[in-house]
């Protein structure tokens, strides 16, 4: 009797799961009366910072699974994402963006983004490292644990070190800070992101 293995999971897949898992799991740690407070992200509250990602959330199956356009998306997801229960707001967006890149053949497409049109798989990647980096900042901003998994601070490592001097062109983040020395790959990421650890 032969029995057929399930194929192996999708490395990329396996991973924006566990990013989002970590994300939501801070999520859900927010106590009511932190909701105001300030962020490693200038400007930001906690609030402000969830709502972000949750926005970002909600656009991946426009993108992915719908293959819309940016125009067409207007200003659908701006504004207050979070409403009156911020954690079941980001539980239904990580749903869904869990499920759009999941979908048959989803990773083989191409998304048509702000700076132009790139492979789904690269969408993927960039999610993952800033769900990633955001799970930290949020830890910092509610007092809980800043230790981030090593499976996903490696794979954010590689994501963002090819265009790490870039990303303070973009105005989303703050230049790089020199790491001290012998710092931990974690340590070296937040640094590379312009975070002080």
């Amino acid at each position: 009797m032969s029995t057929t293995k399930p194929p192996p999971a999708n490395p990329l897949l396996t991973r924006h799961a566990e990013a989002l898992d970590l994300f939501g799991d801070r999520v859900h740690a927010v106590r009511d009366d932190q909701w105001d407070a300030p962020t490693p992200c200038t400007d930001w509250s906690v609030r402000d910072l969830v709502n972000h990602l949750v926005s970002e959330q909600l656009w991946v199956p426009a993108l992915v699974r719908d293959g819309a356009m940016i125009e067409a998306i207007g200003d659908t997801f701006d504004g207050d994402m979070l409403g009156r229960n911020p954690a079941a707001s980001w539980d239904t967006a990580a749903r869904s963006a869990r499920d759009a890149f999941a979908g048959p053949g989803a990773l083989d497409r191409r998304v048509h983004l702000s700076y132009g049109d790139t492979a789904a798989t690269d969408y993927c990647t960039q999610m993952i490292a800033d769900l990633v980096v955001h799970a930290w900042d949020l830890s910092r901003a509610i007092g809980a644990d800043e230790q981030l998994p090593d499976d996903l601070v490696k794979f954010t490592v590689r994501a963002v070190t090819p265009y790490a001097a870039e990303l303070e062109k973009s105005g989303m983040f703050a230049a790089p800070v020199e790491p001290p020395r012998g710092a931990d790959m974690q340590t070296m990421l937040l640094c590379l992101l312009g975070r002080r650890p």
